[in-house]
């Protein structure tokens, strides 16, 4: 087994992102809430640990502590801004509220030699990083010594080099670090000696071996939706475990232009899987039929997915076991200590789970992936290109797309403006670029006048994005020629639209989706 190394969590809006940092430098992570933290140390066997930032105040009672087991284990441990601050007040230093707060970049001056700059900083220099703070350590605890500090914070990276435990009161794993990444590898690598080993093939393997160990002789369903996380679980298992392996698609009528027919041809011409395709187009609409709330559309097109999925899975016979995508974004939400809007995300990205009367055990084979890495593994197991880099597509489809009522006359035209746009983005060569990118059919029309008529059609808006997990998300700043020629097209080709925009909403954390 790799070495691995465990992130407590005290609720930092960036936690992932540490977990990326150290994954991309090929050691294995995993993130758990300080609430749990306590029972999973000795079956994790951590190499080392990181305490991550978080919202709370350490002067306050009753805020989250780092278990004090963490410190017996004779591991490194790196303590990263509200984990510096509470390893300190632990182990017997202080923390106190600073009346120089830092938020945004800042510069830390290297005062001394340490482990954990080796390499990448040297004493005397200056950098710029992350800071997000209102306290600030403001007493060492015995055997820690000062190894950088910033204006604001005399104690900006501490170390204990005989114990290997280290502070710094910045955060090094998000983009606004420079050097972040490097001194997160030389805590992983050099400080706790992980070997960095964990590839995508190793993972291919192991969890071969897994899904061969946990099926058996069984029989399982797999829900393929056309999405990469389905996908890459489809052709995973179907070299796992052949013939036992089953996929359902249930076409919702509400996929993008000539998906459905893509998934069709990919999985049963091409990989040879078992597949049932039902086309329930139709059922969906008429369930739909009069709807205009956001959240009542959701829950009907959950539902009905639900009652499709049931009637084909119990012509399918016998399953054992029920195939999802989750990924580790999803985990991490669900056992998030502090709540947050996970219901709220949850419901507006997929369809909803299935019934615990179908009475199937769950195979979730990428639950320790994030959206990148399932990419990885896509391309290791040699899906086609065009599959793993497409962009997301949540459960919901189109009717997400179009805002009020549902109806096959708008579906056709957003399907139609849609798919001019995710043309003139590959012709233009940005699709890699974006993270998602659709169009919106508007839930008003304008008047407006094309060559000597006038016109009363619908507007369309256009959204794109980057992102690497969809956590967060800025809009991509396309050319005003590259617009101007989409809106062009939509507007020529397209009858039913008249007018077109480009929507630059950002999507900070904690916020759903734009619709």
């Amino acid at each position: 087994m790799s070495d691995r190394v465990l992130i407590i969590d005290f609720g930092s809006q960036v936690t992932q992102l540490i977990a990326r940092r150290v994954r991309e430098s090929g050691v294995y992570c995993e993130i758990v809430p300080f609430n749990k933290a306590a029972s999973v140390l000795g079956a994790f066997a951590p190499r080392a640990v990181i305490l991550s930032g978080g919202p709370a105040s350490v002067t306050d009672i009753g805020t989250p502590r780092a278990p004090d087991e963490v410190f017996g284990l004779g591991v490194p441990v790196l303590g990263i801004c509200y984990g510096q601050q509470t390893m300190c007040a632990q182990l017997g230093g202080e923390v106190q509220p600073s009346d120089h707060r830092e938020f945004g970049r800042a510069l830390v001056d290297v005062r001394e030699e340490s482990a954990l700059f080796e390499g990448v900083w040297e004493k005397g220099s200056r950098h710029q990083v992350w800071m997000s703070h209102g306290d600030r350590v403001t007493r060492l605890p015995r055997g820690f010594r000062v190894v950088a500090t910033s204006e604001g914070a005399p104690y900006a990276a501490i170390a204990d080099e005989a114990r290997r435990f280290y502070g710094v009161q910045f955060h090094p794993e998000v983009m606004h670090t420079p050097d972040g990444a490097r001194l997160l590898a030389n805590f992983t690598h050099r400080v706790a000696g992980c070997s960095g080993d964990w590839t995508m093939a190793a993972f291919r393997a192991q969890e071969i071996a897994k899904v061969r160990a946990q099926v058996g002789g069984g029989r399982v369903i797999c829900g393929l939706s056309g999405g990469v996380d389905s996908s890459v679980v489809a052709v995973l298992l179907h070299e796992a475990i052949g013939a036992q392996l089953t996929c359902v698609f249930v076409d919702t009528g509400l996929m993008r232009a000539g998906e459905a027919g893509e998934v069709v041809r990919l999985f049963r011409d091409h990989y040879n899987i078992p597949l049932v395709h039902r086309d329930a187009g139709e059922l969906f609409l008429g369930k739909l039929a009069g709807v205009s709330d956001p959240e009542q559309k959701r829950k009907i097109i959950g539902a009905t997915f639900i009652d499709v999925f049931e009637e084909e899975a119990r012509k399918v016979g016998g399953a054992d076991f029920l195939a999802q995508g989750t990924l580790y974004p999803d985990v991490i939400e669900s056992v998030s200590f502090h709540g947050g809007p996970s219901v709220t995300i949850k419901s507006h990205h997929n369809v909803g789970g299935l019934p615990e009367r179908m009475n199937m055990n769950l195979v979730e084979p990428l639950r320790e992936l994030f959206k990148d890495e399932v990419r990885a593994l896509g391309r290791e197991l040699g899906l086609p290109e065009d599959m793993v880099r497409r962009h997301p597509f949540p459960g919901p489809g189109l009717a997400i797309r179009v805002p009020g009522e549902i109806t096959r006359e708008k579906l056709d035209i957003l399907r139609k403006a849609d798919r001019i746009y995710l043309e003139e983005i590959r012709n233009a060569g940005l699709y890699d670029a974006i993270w998602q990118a659709f169009a919106v059919l508007l839930p008003v029309r304008t008047v407006g006048v094309m060559g000597d008529g006038r016109s009363y059609d619908y507007a369309c808006a256009l959204r794109a994005v980057t992102s690497t997990d969809g956590m967060t998300a800025d809009y991509y700043p396309f050319p005003h020629d590259f617009l101007g020629r989409v809106a062009t097209r939509i507007i020529n080709e397209v009858r039913g639209i008249n007018r077109v925009t480009y929507d630059i909403t950002s999507k900070p954390p904690g916020t759903i989706e734009w619709e």
